[in-house]
């Protein structure tokens, strides 16, 4: 098992990834296409990617992620301490941005209610296939995250774009996107038809309020009925949702590489497809069954079912009242 480790360095020499209703938007014809990639079949995420490049840009960035670390690693403590009582549940308004050029990148509401059914079973720790967690894993599971989500409203918007890239033009209504509704009290995802290759991507809480802040997934991926085997369970948006909550990839980004979180198993890079149990890796001359189950690996959607308890503790300081999304809880 891994030792928690905290501060803006580690990370920035780390390798890298109201009332509900619907309303409608149009935009200007002459918006061009950006290039297609075709789909390798394999889960696809630049979130660390991308929020390193942003980290080395920006002090306030960083200033802002190494406070949250250290927050985080004091609660950790309390927890432990039992001076915490993490009992409370966060419910976590949001907002769906649809961006569609044919009728079936327009999702429908159905599917929409679909996906945060499948974030509450998630997080709630209630989804079916929990049962399949291994026995050596029943220890540190997470159980109950204690965050819950509901769907506050849905935007929609006609686009001639058939591709996007990660670059968050589809955040902003002057680059033929959608603006985000009020990122510091509301959640907001955007759907796409395609980012060539990548699946979803996510900004992390040191970004927590800015114009850009949420997820970004494609529409195929999104939900369950209609969606894109092998990722067709809602489990792309659950991934995603751990980025935005400030789970990294569980491992690390690196070969062996420390995702910061004590009771997930160092592993030597991520896992694809479906594999099976137990899967061993080697790291620091030591060989540890992997917990490849994990949301926050790259496995298809049906192989991955569980959070760990050091994942919940990252996430529920998140959402605390003096967390970086603090913002979310009062609506």
């Amino acid at each position: 098992m891994k030792k928690l480790l905290f501060g803006i360095l580690a990370l920035g020499f780390m390798s890298s990834c109201n009332s509900d209703n619907v309303s409608n938007q149009s935009e200007d014809a002459t918006n061009k296409s950006e290039p297609t990639a075709s789909l390798t079949g394999k889960r696809s995420c630049p979130s660390e990617e991308i929020r390193k490049e942003a980290l080395q840009k920006s002090p306030e960035l960083r200033q802002k992620y190494a406070q949250m670390e250290a927050n985080i690693e004091k609660l950790a403590n309390e927890i432990k301490l039992g001076k915490v009582l993490a009992d409370g549940t966060v419910e976590i308004p949001v907002v769906v941005n649809v961006l569609y050029n044919t009728s079936a990148q327009n999702v429908s509401d159905a599917r929409i209610a679909e996906q945060i059914t499948v974030l509450n079973q998630d997080f709630g720790g209630t989804n079916s296939d929990a049962s399949k967690i291994p026995a050596e894993f029943q220890s540190v599971k997470s159980g109950d995250v204690k965050v819950r989500f509901r769907l506050a409203n849905t935007v929609r918007k006609s686009t001639t774009k058939t591709s996007w890239s990660t670059n968050d033009a589809m955040k902003k209504a002057s680059t033929g996107g959608i603006d985000a509704t009020s990122p510091s009290s509301y959640f907001n995802i955007w759907l796409v038809g395609s980012m060539g290759g990548v699946l979803g991507y996510a900004t992390f809480p040191e970004s927590a309020g800015q114009w850009n802040d949420g997820v970004v997934i494609a529409s195929p991926y999104f939900g369950k009925t209609g969606a894109t085997s092998p990722f067709n369970l809602g489990r792309t948006a659950t991934h995603e949702v751990g980025h935005y909550l400030n789970l990294r990839h569980i491992w690390g980004d690196a070969n062996c590489g420390n995702d910061q979180v004590a009771d997930t198993p160092t592993q030597t890079g991520p896992n694809y497809n479906k594999p099976s149990y137990p899967q061993n890796n080697t790291c620091s001359g030591v060989s540890r069954s992997i917990m490849f189950m994990n949301y926050m690996d790259y496995v298809d959607d049906a192989a991955m079912f569980m959070f760990s308890a050091g994942q919940r503790t990252r996430m529920q300081a998140v959402v605390t009242s003096s967390g970086p999304r603090a913002g979310l809880r009062v609506n």
